[in-house]
Parts: C-alpha cells; sequence; structure tokens
C-alpha cells in the first residue's frame, strides 16, 4: 500500500487542482489546469527535448566537477584538521551568499556559455557532498582504528578498508541530496544569461505569459530530478548490500 501512497497522493492533487481552476473559471495564463500542462508536455515534447538536453548536460558535468573537488577535499580535510579549520568558514560562507546573487558575476567572468552554468550548478552541488563525506569519515568504528594503528598500515590503506566504506552511506545521502538540488544551479545560471536550456524557455514562455510551457518545463526538471534520486538510490543498494534497509 505505501507504494501506491505517492501516485494516490499525486492524483488527488492534480483532481482537485483541476476542479478548482474550471469552477473557479481562473484564467489560463494565472493557473492553467493539469490537463492543459499535460497536452502541451506531451505536444511541445520535441522543443522541451532539446532544452532539457542542455539542461541535463549542465547538471551531469557539474555533479561530475563537484564530486572531483569534493571527494579530495573532504579527505584532506580529514587528515590534516588544521586545514579543516582553515576551510570551514569558506565552506559555510559560500553557502551563506544567495546562489543568485552570484549568477551574474559568473556570466560576467565565464560568459554566456555552457562555463558559467556548469560552475553555478557545482556551486550548489558540491557543499553537501564535502559535508557528508566528511562527516562518513568520522563515523568510523574508534576500535576498528585502533586495530589499524596497531598493524601499521598507512593512510592510503585505511582510507580504502576503513574510512571510505565507513563513510559510504553518508557519501550516497550527500549525493541524493546533490543531485535533488541540480537542477536549481543550472536553471538559476540559465535565468541570469543562456541561450538554450530549460531555464532559457521558462524566461522567455514567461515574457509571453505562456504559463502551460512554465509547468511543462517544471515537469521535465522534476523528471530529471527524480531520475537523478532514483539512479542514485540503485547504486546506493548495490554498494551498500550489507546494510538492512527497509524496502
Amino acid at each position: 500500500m505505501h507504494r501506491k501512497a505517492p501516485f494516490l497522493l499525486i492524483t488527488s492533487i492534480l483532481v482537485i487542482w483541476e476542479l478548482l481552476v474550471r469552477l473557479l473559471d481562473v484564467p489560463k495564463f494565472i493557473l492553467p489546469p493539469p490537463s492543459i500542462v499535460l497536452q502541451t508536455t506531451l505536444l511541445q515534447a520535441p522543443l522541451l527535448a532539446g532544452h532539457a538536453l542542455v539542461t541535463a548536460l549542465e547538471i551531469g558535468l557539474g555533479l561530475c566537477l563537484s564530486l572531483a573537488i569534493s571527494l579530495p577535499l573532504s579527505i584532506v580535510m580529514f587528515k590534516h584538521p588544521s586545514i579543516d579549520a582553515a576551510l570551514t568558514p569558506f565552506l559555510v560562507a559560500s553557502q551563506a551568499i544567495p546562489v543568485f546573487a552570484v549568477a551574474p558575476l559568473l556570466v560576467v567572468w565565464f560568459g554566456y556559455g555552457l562555463l558559467s552554468k556548469i560552475v553555478m550548478a557545482t556551486i550548489v552541488i558540491f557543499f553537501p557532498l564535502t559535508v557528508s563525506t566528511y562527516s562518513g569519515f568520522k563515523q568510523v568504528d574508534p576500535d576498528l582504528e585502533i586495530v589499524f594503528d596497531l598493524l601499521d598500515a598507512p593512510f592510503r590503506k585505511k582510507m580504502r578498508l576503513l574510512y571510505w566504506p565507513a563513510a559510504l552511506p553518508s557519501f550516497f545521502s550527500g549525493l541524493k541530496v546533490a543531485v535533488a538540488v541540480a537542477t536549481i544551479g543550472a536553471v538559476l545560471g540559465e535565468w541570469v544569461g543562456a541561450q538554450r536550456g530549460l531555464g532559457y524557455l521558462m524566461i522567455q514562455m514567461n515574457a509571453r505569459l505562456r504559463t502551460d510551457m512554465l509547468f511543462a518545463a517544471l515537469v521535465w526538471l522534476s523528471l530529471m530530478g527524480m531520475g537523478l534520486w532514483l539512479l542514485v538510490s540503485r547504486l546506493e543498494k548495490r554498494f551498500l548490500f550489507w546494510l538492512n534497509t527497509k524496502e
């Protein structure tokens, strides 16, 4: 029954939305009914897919760059407490600054092309990855750490056999958060300045009062985010097979 709960909830919301919009005679340019949104999503699928591919590329490259930065950074911070103390304020400050305020600067520095959107996505993604992985390293069993110290194991071997396996649950939790917010960075970058992408399409449709296309773009963004989250969940079950997870 719990597997059907999300479907039932979404269906109920859509039905209530459809009925209220039609009963209250809300103009379509203010709030279109779900049936119109679905129709637009299907009819404009080629246009939406073309822009979605650009946004997906930005998200994918931003995620790869975030992994390339966050994993080594978390290891260095864990190995060297002095570096951890020095970098932590900068990491916190990077998230305290509104992302939308940084986007215009990135466009000035990196242009209107793909690079500025990748950097924007990376800024949004790398923080939860770094913090979760670093926290996972610190959750290692102290008794196991003592055993490795008694065996005089080097840090590289301890990382491979002890710290990294202990950090995997936290790493995947952070990765789930990262892919859930990954679309935010890419779309914000496209809002500030872009030539393609779902964010660019949303700005263009907003200027034309095509609210149905705005919602259609949101549907595609939601599906992309859910797809990434499900992919990470599958990888988590594969690599954390020893954990007793509830189905």
